[in-house]
């Protein structure tokens, strides 16, 4: 198909974002990514509610490779030499693609609440970084002569989803609060090693990743304040709430204090669910 034909974006917002989610090709999942995101933020898109544009999917789309195992069944590797570092970047590549679907579940599932636009704004930002974050990985194992696909991969990220698709606040809780967050712990290590064993291209992606990550955290931040000021709740203990209920297993140490705090996310939010070490 020819630049100039190629196809239009979804007619609403909603629409949008279900395209992205349903979407098994992970090439055209990332396309209507770019797509409904430029669309957006040219004011060519109306919002659209569920009831008529449709309710999002309870799944993903995913595309036949790679095969997805429980958390439990996944292979034990070695993190050193370029096996480690393809299977390393072959599980952020695969972080970063459950990020698409979170992220744009999180703008389609939720369109029937009253929100700001900003609202829209921030997230749609944010399911166009994921896309971007995805697409660099995979370039990045392409020029390790490997590609997406190629090593199983765990399915317990979308679990999350599932169990907090009928709360907005519990969803904010637990995506960009809780799992984006663990990023913000872990990827500063993972730079400094991979710079250490000489591989500038994937430290470059990582440093990426992080500087966006920051972003999305304190979207999720500012929104879930939003979200207890309008029901009255203080925020911090709604979160231990949030986190006791759909979270399995602890926030656990060492924590990035100082980027979760640049983020909004204060130590009072995430220190009294870690366990007591020491």
């Amino acid at each position: 198909m020819s630049p100039d034909k190629s196809p239009p974006a979804p007619p609403t917002l909603v629409a949008g974002a279900k395209a992205i989610v349903s979407a098994s090709d992970v090439s055209e999942k990332v396309r209507l990514a770019y797509l409904v995101s430029k669309a957006w933020f040219s004011r060519d898109l109306a919002l659209g509610t569920p009831s008529r544009d449709g309710h999002m999917p309870d799944r993903p789309g995913r595309p036949s490779r790679p095969e997805l195992l429980a958390p439990r069944d996944m292979p034990k590797r070695k993190l050193t030499g370029k096996s480690g570092r393809l299977a390393l970047l072959h599980s952020l590549a695969h972080i970063e693609l459950n990020a698409v679907d979170l992220t744009w579940d999180l703008v389609g599932r939720f369109a029937h609440i009253r929100l700001p636009r900003t609202y829209y704004d921030d997230w749609v930002r944010v399911g166009l970084e994921e896309a971007k974050h995805f697409s660099m990985l995979q370039d990045r194992l392409s020029r390790l002569d490997a590609a997406y696909g190629d090593l199983p991969a765990h399915d317990g990220l979308w679990q999350a989803a599932q169990d907090t698709g009928h709360d907005l606040a519990a969803r904010l809780a637990i995506i960009p609060l809780v799992l984006e967050a663990r990023g913000l712990d872990i990827t500063p290590p993972m730079i400094e090693k991979a710079r250490k064993s000489g591989d500038e291209d994937t430290a470059k992606c990582l440093e990426v990743i992080y500087r966006d990550e920051k972003n999305h955290v304190a979207f999720g931040a500012k929104w879930f304040r939003f979200l207890c000021d309008r029901q009255g709740i203080t925020p911090e203990p709604a979160f231990h709430a949030f986190v006791r209920k759909h979270f399995r297993g602890n926030l656990k140490p060492p924590f990035n204090d100082r980027a979760r705090s640049e983020a909004g996310l204060t130590p009072g939010f995430y220190k009294p669910l870690a366990p007591i070490t020491g």
